[in-house]
């Protein structure tokens, strides 16, 4: 398969686009559908509009759809991190105004090639063109500006929605997948940032809260690229999450802890310049079985409940009592594969705060954190 040969962040970027030409095309289908109903799939605008037949309405949903997976790039990757200071409002108002240029030019492309199939004529020949001129000054260029702001706008609002959401829980709630509470394996990592409190004292609570958002930003490509998902930012901390297929796989979520060290340490200096403070985090992590599901009354989210994530926390508490960046339990040092080259250190049995068997847990020492 191509796509397994891709990039996670590649695929993830795809099945976020994908979604935008979809919506094109069911709404560019519906208002067609509505059109032609009112009309009676008779030519009365076939001076100005185009008469539609199956080559027509083939190249119009291919063109529909292209539409969408253009906005959709524009949302996902290009203006992503571009609009992160404006309001939802100011922010919409403002991709609607480009976007809507981009649509005017798209048509001024596609309407002498729909032309060029309906006439058999070329693009641009003369009976083309003027009749692409009788379109924009009728009423029917006036219903499809019309019926292209309201899929432009749904598009923004599905982008705006998915943004604030996230890709994967806005998919799990359109596919129903938690709306029957499952039960699933999962592997939870806890990170704390070090000495957070001083900093936000340090900073104060404006400057502080640009510090926490470049910190969360600075971890994302490493939660894509190791297949994580973000389940929760509490404060300061950070709750990452993976299936347990994926989390193991190639040892993602240790691979996660590590590329996330690695990519702190090669903004220290940013960090520092900016706000005179550098951040780091502790994790614990823990693996077990979860029920998830879609819960709450004024407002629905998924959530997973189950003993591993307060495990995992309570191993994240430890990590400043042991000296150590990273620790984790004998259920997930088990699933660990043998190629990982960081050796491996025992810290002893514990009794867990609630648990009635004792368990022992491991740390990796990083090669980072051990040269500072």
């Amino acid at each position: 398969m191509i796509l397994s040969k891709l990039s996670p962040k590649t695929r993830r970027n795809i099945s976020r686009i994908i979604p935008f030409g979809l919506i094109w095309l069911f709404l560019g289908w519906i208002f067609l559908i509505n059109d032609l109903s009112l009309i009676g799939n008779q030519d009365v605008n076939s001076d100005s509009a185009i008469t539609i037949s199956v080559p027509i309405f083939i190249f119009a949903s291919l063109a529909v759809f292209l539409v969408g997976l253009i906005i959709g790039t524009m949302e996902m990757i290009v203006f992503e991190k571009r609009f992160t200071n404006y309001s939802l409002p100011s922010k919409i108002a403002a991709k609607f105004l480009i976007y809507s240029t981009i649509l005017l030019m798209i048509i001024l492309i596609t309407f002498p090639i729909a032309g060029s199939i309906e006439q058999g004529l070329p693009p641009f020949h003369p009976i083309v063109l003027s009749k692409m001129g009788r379109f924009l000054s009728s009423l029917v260029f006036l219903n499809t500006a019309l019926q292209l702001s309201f899929e432009l706008f749904l598009s923004l609002i599905y982008a705006a929605i998915s943004e604030n959401l996230g890709h994967n829980i806005l998919k799990n709630f359109f596919t129903g997948r938690y709306h029957t509470p499952k039960v699933e394996k999962r592997i939870f990592m806890f990170l704390d940032m070090k000495n957070s409190t001083a900093i936000a004292e340090k900073l104060g609570h404006v400057t502080y809260f640009q510090f926490l958002r470049k910190y969360y930003e600075s971890h994302s490509d490493s939660i894509i690229n190791h297949l994580g998902e973000v389940y929760q930012y509490v404060g300061d901390e950070i709750v990452l999450t993976w299936e347990l297929k994926k989390g193991v796989q190639n040892n993602h979520w240790l691979r996660c802890y590590f590329e996330l060290k690695k990519n702190l340490n090669a903004l220290r200096s940013s960090f520092e310049k900016e706000f005179g403070v550098t951040p780091d985090f502790r994790a614990g992590v823990h693996v077990g079985e979860v029920t998830t599901g879609e819960i709450g009354a004024l407002k629905k989210e998924i959530v997973y409940t189950g003993d591993v994530l307060n495990t995992a926390a309570r191993l994240q508490n430890l990590c400043k009592e042991y000296s150590a960046d990273l620790i984790f339990s004998e259920d997930i040092n088990g699933l660990i594969y043998k190629q990982n080259e960081n050796p491996i250190k025992p810290l002893g049995k514990i009794l867990l705060q609630g648990k009635s068997n004792t368990t022992t847990i491991y740390t990796i020492e990083n090669s980072l954190d051990s040269n500072r």
